[in-house]
């Protein structure tokens, strides 16, 4: 089980706009295995696991410790991880899922997983909310100053800034 890939996938499911399946699938673009096989079925089911990854993530950013351990139990026990030993493309990995399961499935649980291991290994004082998007981050800067979920975010915030100023 590789931990920081599913909170990226937590990460990247949580702030995706699930309005149709190429939506989940761009979400999952690291995911091909996953992403290529999305239905509407698994797009029906990750929008209530994007809802309640928000709702663990605003509690992180709330600094709500209890919030966060209800939100996040209760994902773990909605989609709880099977890990499975896997052979197949010429290496040895871990699924979290059984290889059959729809993609929702291992979707679900990874991100339960990689969100879970994430407030284990970073406590609640790492998660923030983008000042430029609704999106959440993990702060892994060294001054935990990080304002914004991506560089584009950051410079969309700074140009507007220096043409107010420059006016």
């Amino acid at each position: 089980m590789d931990n920081a890939t599913y909170l990226d996938v937590a990460l990247r499911l949580a702030n995706a706009d699930l309005a149709t399946v190429d939506d989940l699938r761009a979400a999952l673009h690291d995911e091909p295995w996953w992403a290529d096989r999305c239905t509407d079925d698994d797009l029906a089911g990750l929008r209530a696991v994007r809802d309640a990854l928000r709702a663990a993530l605003g509690a992180a950013v709330d600094g709500d410790g209890d919030g966060v351990l209800s939100r996040v139990n209760a994902l773990l026990s909605a989609h709880p991880p099977q890990p499975r030993l896997s052979g197949h493309s010429g290496s040895w990995h871990i699924h979290v899922a059984s290889a059959e399961a729809p993609p929702a499935r291992e979707v679900a649980a990874a991100a339960a997983w990689g969100l879970a291991q994430a407030v284990v290994d970073l406590g609640t004082a790492r998660w923030g909310r983008c000042a430029a998007c609704p999106n959440y981050f993990v702060d892994s800067s060294t001054n935990r100053a990080k304002r914004f979920c991506s560089p584009r975010c950051a410079n969309r915030v700074h140009v507007a800034a220096h043409r107010s100023r420059a006016r």
